[in-house]
Formats: C-alpha cells, sequence, structure tokens
C-alpha cells in the first residue's frame, strides 16, 4: 500500500509518501481500505514534537487517526457481516490513518448507510463528536443571541449551524475571503479584521451576544468576551491565537457573566462517552442539520495539508482523498 510515513520531528516536510507492507488485522480488529482520512489540527502538532501533554509516539510513524472507507478484511473474533462494510472510525492514539489501508479495533467502528459521505462522516467522528461536547457545556438557548468566533474552521462551522437552529439569533466570525465560504452555510457572518467588527456582531444579532463560543482566545477572545451583558456565558473551547482569552474573577464579578470550559472532562470522560459523542454527531449529519465545510487534498500531499492547516489557509475540515 501507498502511506504517509515520518522518521523524524519537525516540519511538513518530514512527511513522506512512500510504499509500506499492507497492515493486517488481529484479533478484534479489521482492515479498511481508506477512501477519506482525517487530517486535524493536532496531527501538526504531533509531527512537529510539540504535543504536549500528548507523549510523542514512537518513530517512524503513519499519522492520522480518523478515517472512512470500506472493511476489506477481518481478524479473528469479528463478525463476518462487518467485510465489505462502508464504515468511518477514530482510530485512537493508535494512528495510521494517512495510509491506503488502515486497521482499526471493530468496537471503534460506525456502519455508514449510503448515501453518506464517507469526507463528512470523517468530519463527525473527529470534529463533530468536539462539536457535541461543546454544545453539551454551553447549553444553548432558544433565547440565545450567539456569536461563534473561528467561524470558518470544521469545528466553528458546526457550531455556528448548531446555534443557528436552536439559538434566537447566531452570527460568525471569520476572516477575509473566508466568510464567504461561511457564508454560503446560510448563517450572518462577520470579518473580525474590521474595525467595527464587534459592533457588527450586535446588529446582526439585534442586541449582544448572551454566549460568545471561543475557540480563539487571544485578543479577539477578550474583545467577544466585552460584548456579553449581564448573565451572558462565555464557552472556552481551544487558543488558535497562541493563547486563551485571559479572564479572572474580577472580570467575571464586575461583568455578572460566566465562563465555561467546555472540553476536557466534557469531551474525554470515557471511551462510551467519546463514542456516544461520535453517534450523535453522526445522527446530526443524517438528519442534514450539519454540513460541515471541507477542504481535500490528495493523500500523495499530506504535507501541503499540514502546511496550509499551520498557515490558517483552509475552511472548514481538511481531509486526505485517496
Amino acid at each position: 500500500m501507498y502511506a504517509i510515513q515520518q522518521h523524524t520531528f519537525g516540519g511538513p516536510e518530514v512527511l513522506t509518501y512512500t510504499q509500506l507492507p499492507d497492515p493486517a488485522p488481529g484479533p478484534g480488529q479489521v482492515r479498511v481500505r481508506v477512501e477519506v482520512a482525517g487530517v486535524h489540527r493536532i496531527d501538526t502538532r504531533i509531527r512537529a514534537g510539540t504535543a504536549d501533554p500528548h507523549a510523542r509516539p514512537s518513530l517512524p510513524m503513519v499519522p492520522g487517526r480518523e478515517v472512512a472507507g470500506v472493511v476489506d478484511a477481518i481478524g479473528a473474533d469479528v463478525d463476518d457481516r462487518w467485510h465489505g462494510q462502508p464504515v468511518v472510525a477514530h482510530l485512537g492514539t493508535a494512528s495510521g490513518g494517512y495510509a491506503e489501508l488502515a486497521v482499526a479495533p471493530v468496537d471503534a467502528l460506525h456502519e455508514l448507510d449510503p448515501p453518506t459521505d464517507p469526507a463528512a462522516a470523517v468530519a463527525m467522528v473527529g470534529t463533530g463528536r468536539t462539536a457535541m461536547a461543546v454544545l453539551d457545556a454551553t447549553r444553548i438557548q432558544p433565547t440565545d443571541r450567539v456569536v461563534v468566533l473561528a467561524a470558518s474552521g470544521g469545528l466553528g462551522a458546526l457550531l455556528l449551524q448548531a446555534a443557528d437552529r436552536t439559538a434566537k439569533a447566531a452570527v460568525g466570525a471569520a476572516r477575509g475571503d473566508k466568510t464567504e465560504l461561511v457564508g454560503s452555510l446560510g448563517v450572518p457572518v462577520v470579518d473580525h479584521r474590521d474595525e467595527d467588527w464587534t459592533a457588527k456582531v450586535q446588529r446582526a444579532l439585534a442586541g449582544p451576544p448572551t454566549v460568545v463560543i471561543d475557540p480563539v482566545g487571544g485578543t479577539l477572545g477578550r474583545h467577544a468576551f466585552e460584548l456579553l451583558p449581564p448573565g451572558g456565558r462565555h464557552a472556552l473551547v481551544a487558543a488558535t491565537a497562541g493563547t486563551t482569552t485571559q479572564l479572572n474573577a474580577d472580570d467575571l464579578l464586575a461583568r455578572g457573566v460566566s465562563a465555561v470550559g467546555t472540553l476536557g472532562p466534557h469531551l474525554a470522560r470515557d471511551a462510551g462517552h467519546t463514542r456516544a459523542l461520535q453517534r450523535r454527531a453522526l445522527e446530526r449529519l443524517a438528519r442534514g442539520q450539519w454540513t460541515p465545510l471541507l477542504t481535500g487534498f490528495r493523500l500523495a500531499d499530506a504535507s501541503e495539508a499540514h502546511r496550509t492547516i499551520e498557515a490558517r489557509e483552509t475552511v472548514g475540515k481538511v481531509i486526505l482523498r485517496r
């Protein structure tokens, strides 16, 4: 099979397209002929060796933890019904997804019914499950007005769609020409590079946001926080700006607002909970409630996929196609 392999930690150039022996499934495992593999921002940090607190993997390795395709071989103690079944799976810390063939535990599989798009399914088992955890912690209400930062990202685009379905009003914030692509989801979006972007948010919502969903942090997150009225909620998701939004108890008390951390235990409580989040995300996809934005590359171009993620040039979930 052809796969992406890395022999050392470093920049995107350490990812090499090479031919490797076909893997064989062991007991309780299946082999998936991969049609689509997911690429996550954390993959770039694992590749660079900076993914603390994640342990550095042993090298050489084949990266990638999200795959969709068809089961073409089964191991011992696996039901024959899986052979030939379209599936999607999150491989956990095992990796091996950037390849034409990947081995997965049968317990990690979700069956895919036609005409489910495998690329969209890949977005659900990784990014979609994270979005479900954020929504569980944030508890958007029908009376809320919600602003979603980083709305052009794979996670932000899903959260924006969810907010639009539930809240009284929702608006996304994105950068430059990405706003047009986010706007294709049918939800208002503003360019956060505009000097008056916070005023535009309030105009789009017909009032100040009662909920800020913040995967960005830094100055942008702080500016959004300062829009919250008494009783508002700031949902801390990530820190793509490099630092989380800096808040302290005095900030919360002075404004009469609250802040909630949305990941950590909300996402990784246990394997059963994580799988349930994946299933709920796939159900939203099947019901047409989520349409993931996607940026695609060929498997052979995985290094370019990593480069564009780090340069913040992508929109939505990044995928590799065989």
